[in-house]
């Protein structure tokens, strides 16, 4: 097998937030592996995609076995898939629910199960949730978005303590951001101008994730906030 370094895998790396982070990566020279729902068409030739559907165990498993048979265990993962949802609790679809909390919460846990053991068997890595200001923050119409990123990070913080001091894990936390994370989300649609509040680019919160992953060996951010300047929640 051809020998890679600085390997990265990029979880929902096909638009937006991720597909920053995977554009800045492959300018390092990192090897850049991306994996998403829909397919990947225009890639460097050190970024290599595999279609995989993060709410299935099975698929992530195929996933592991291929990246170690062609590439050799990731040294960072970077888990960005995510999927909003607007609904009242007493009117929502429990399948539109079900799908959500596959995506947003089962998907990270199915990501850490099957790839931080190799990483706590080398004694190095490291894991980067993307969540978001709506965790730990109730609000109308929001409840299950929230549920599932205030859940991610209780995930998040339990792995950190569990693999100490081996693995480097890391939440970052963005603020409205310029994707087409509101049109795509279930249930109802919003836009970034009709929010008023101002936005960051995905290439801020590519920024944000290099910098972690870029801490000198012995140190780690765990956690990151960023918002635009007006944004009041």
């Amino acid at each position: 097998m051809e020998k890679y370094d600085n390997i990265i895998l990029i979880v929902g790396g096909a638009s937006g937030i991720g597909k920053a982070i995977a554009k800045k990566c492959a300018e390092a020279h990192y090897t850049v592996i991306i994996t998403d729902k829909q397919e990947v068409k225009e890639k460097a030739p050190n970024v290599h995609f595999r279609k995989a559907d993060v709410g299935k165990l099975e698929e992530v498993r195929e996933l592991h076995r291929w990246i170690k048979e062609n590439f050799g265990p990731p040294d960072t993962m970077v888990i960005a898939a995510g999927q909003g949802i607007k609904g009242k609790l007493t009117e929502g679809d429990p399948i539109a629910w079900r799908e959500v909390i596959d995506t947003n919460l089962m998907g990270p846990l199915h990501f850490a199960r099957t790839f931080v053991p190799d990483m706590i068997e080398r004694k190095s890595g490291n894991v980067v949730f993307l969540s978001s200001v709506s965790a730990g923050q109730p609000f109308a119409y929001g409840g299950i978005y929230a549920a599932t990123k205030t859940a991610l990070e209780v995930i998040a913080e339990t792995l950190r303590l569990e693999s100490l001091p081996l693995i480097k894990v890391t939440t970052i936390s963005p603020g409205i951001t310029n994707t087409n994370f509101f049109s795509n989300c279930i249930g109802g649609h919003a836009s970034v101008q009709e929010m008023a509040m101002g936005a960051i680019s995905a290439e801020e919160i590519a920024e944000d994730v290099f910098y972690c992953i870029h801490k000198r060996d012995g140190t780690c951010i765990n956690k990151i906030v960023t918002r635009p300047m007006g944004q009041s929640f």
